[in-house]
């Protein structure tokens, strides 16, 4: 999955987004019927060094965004299990270009802030399908969007939902604009439904894949803090500190699914 850039300009408080190529940009996937379609499952596992998670100090709203009193946030780059397995790693298929229908979780195209949290932390949207948006926190947060889409888009008011069309495949990176500058997502705008995220085991299921063969990817996005930026935060018009982190990361296999099969594939993902 690689970032993409566009061209946006603000007229008036409304966001203008100018897409070179936007009324082109249809998929090449094609759905066909698939009756004898295999599965693949498997798991992504840490084979590194120990890694601690990265933390950043809660400086704002604590009464909402740190409930717990716990006085930091874990900023979930990487979360490992005690069993080694890796969350939120997104596992799929490249170069697809038939197959079944999108059947993506809903729940990973519907993002809310709470607690001052992005959830969830990875999310999987058909491209050109909508993504749905909320605050559930009574304070002002905001959605600032980078990358396969361009939006910076406020929430003032609680439950107050919003949507956006995701025009492009690619990743978006998500940010608050509003002091909170622990809180990030990831939203991968994808063009086919063979794509599966990691649950708190490493555990993947992609299923109903037509028989051949296939290249089989686990990306995760980076997850050390390279450097940190300077940004005006839009609530209390002061300049914080907003982490940068590292590019992602992909790991490759080829699988060959044969006839209602069943393959099994293991990743072992370290800082290298």
């Amino acid at each position: 999955m690689k970032r993409s850039h566009r061209r946006c300009e603000v007229i008036l408080g409304t966001l203008i987004i100018f897409t070179a190529g936007d009324a082109a940009a249809q998929s090449t996937y094609h759905v066909i019927r698939v009756t004898n379609g295999g599965t693949i499952s498997g798991t992504v596992k840490w084979a590194g060094a120990p890694v601690k998670p990265e933390l950043l100090p809660i400086t704002k709203n604590s009464g909402v965004c740190d409930p717990g009193g716990g006085k930091t946030r874990d900023l979930e780059r990487l979360i490992i299990g005690p069993g080694g397995g890796v969350e939120n790693t997104v596992v799929y298929l490249k170069n697809v270009t038939m197959g079944k229908a999108m059947d993506l979780p809903v729940m990973r195209a519907s993002l809310n802030q709470k607690n001052c949290r992005y959830e969830p932390h990875i999310l999987l949207v058909p491209q050109s399908a909508e993504l749905k948006m909320k605050s559930s926190d009574p304070i002002l947060h905001n959605i600032h969007m980078t990358g396969a889409a361009l939006y910076n888009l406020p929430f003032p008011l609680q439950d107050q939902e919003v949507k956006r069309t995701m025009r492009k495949s690619g990743v978006a990176d998500l940010k608050c604009d509003a002091g909170h500058v622990w809180m990030n997502a990831e939203v991968l705008v994808v063009e086919h439904p063979y794509y599966a995220v990691t649950g708190d085991q490493g555990d993947f299921k992609i299923s109903g894949v037509p028989p051949g063969d296939y290249e089989i990817v686990a990306w995760h996005e980076g997850w050390t803090i390279v450097r940190e930026e300077s940004v005006m935060d839009v609530d209390a018009h002061q300049e914080v500190r907003r982490p940068i982190f590292s590019e992602p990361k992909t790991w490759e296999k080829r699988v060959t699914v044969a006839t209602d099969g069943a393959v099994k594939v293991t990743f072992e993902i370290s800082e290298r």
